[in-house]
């Protein structure tokens, strides 16, 4: 009797602990995870430190440029602070075209407003976090029975529809989105435009692109004005999604 209720405390202990385990405890139990910070968080602290940034950031913003192959981290620590730009990171490679993602196996990376809403640490592609695609405007726009699913910011440099990195750069961003959920930071947002409006070259290619609807140049205008806004005042827009799919501030 003694050894069964010995064993019903342990069990009940190692019950106790697990749950004050916190979600970058957690994560750091995964080989590749515990490996991405022992090789790269003190790096990731020094360049923190370099550019006047308290670390870890509290809260993240990440933004992604299909057409500039480009992403960038935004960070801040207080909700009523303004974002700074920690760093950009190249993306490895791009599938599809510009233009947002329709349906499953058109290859598109998709564009719009997301939030980060799932953490792989035993990703296939290295290390994954997940996007909510298909997101409320995606679900009104896109083939309802097939709009497609599961895209990711990863590793390994190879895509069909994600946003592929390096495995150095993923575990980096993977880093500071461990800290940021860790710290509170339920949805990290993600933006992802088809060029960076602020590269004039790049939205010339943009309004050089033939479209066959009546869609897409009304879509990018408001994606536009989300990136606008974001530039101005470096604080995120809020954005609402109307019944026909439509983004709205």
């Amino acid at each position: 009797m003694k050894r069964i209720l010995a064993l019903a405390w342990m069990l009940l202990a190692g019950g106790s602990l697990y749950a004050q385990q916190s979600f970058l405890e957690n994560q750091k139990m995964y080989p590749k995870v515990g490996e991405a910070y022992r090789q790269k968080e003190e790096l990731i602290r020094k360049e923190f430190e370099k550019k006047g940034l308290a670390y870890p950031a509290r809260y993240i913003f990440i933004r992604s440029f299909k057409l500039d192959s480009e992403m960038e981290i935004w960070v801040k620590n207080n909700p009523q602070d303004t974002f700074r730009l920690f760093k950009s990171y190249r993306v490895c490679t791009l599938s599809g075209k510009m233009g947002p993602k329709r349906r499953e196996g058109d290859r598109q990376v998709p564009e719009g407003f997301y939030y980060i809403n799932d953490f792989n640490p035993n990703s296939n592609y290295h290390l994954s976090l997940g996007i909510n695609y298909p997101n409320f405007s995606d679900r009104i726009l896109s083939d309802p029975k097939r709009p497609g699913s599961e895209i990711y910011i990863h590793g390994n440099c190879i895509t069909v529809g994600c946003i592929p990195l390096t495995d150095e750069f993923i575990d980096e961003v993977y880093i500071l989105a461990v800290n940021a959920k860790n710290a509170g930071q339920d949805f990290i947002p993600v933006h992802v435009f088809p060029v960076k409006f602020s590269n004039n070259r790049s939205v010339e290619y943009l309004s050089g692109v033939p479209v066959t609807d009546s869609i897409s140049r009304p879509f990018w205008a408001d994606l536009r004005t989300a990136y606008d806004y974001f530039e101005k005042h470096h604080k995120l827009p809020v954005v609402m999604i109307d019944d026909k799919g439509k983004y709205t501030m």
